[in-house]
């Protein structure tokens, strides 16, 4: 299986700049690409589930929180 992953907006460009050149197949796509450009932690959160991606992001004040809460929701 084949890990897919996305970017939350607050993740360094650069990086991804640097993965993709790295692994030109990588499964990965930024937010922003897929229409969520200004969207709350919990709106990415919800689409990279749905979505079945893993969310690579730097926002270590807000998004372990909204993650926990969708953990303990399920």
């Amino acid at each position: 299986m084949m890990l897919r992953f996305v970017t939350d907006n607050d993740f360094n460009e650069d990086i991804v700049t640097a993965l993709l050149a790295e692994r030109p197949g990588l499964d990965l796509v930024r937010i922003r690409d897929v229409g969520l450009r200004n969207a709350a932690d919990p709106d990415s959160l919800a689409w990279a589930a749905s979505a079945g991606r893993i969310v690579l992001t730097h926002d270590r004040k807000t998004m372990p929180d909204f993650a926990y809460q969708r953990v303990r929701l399920r």
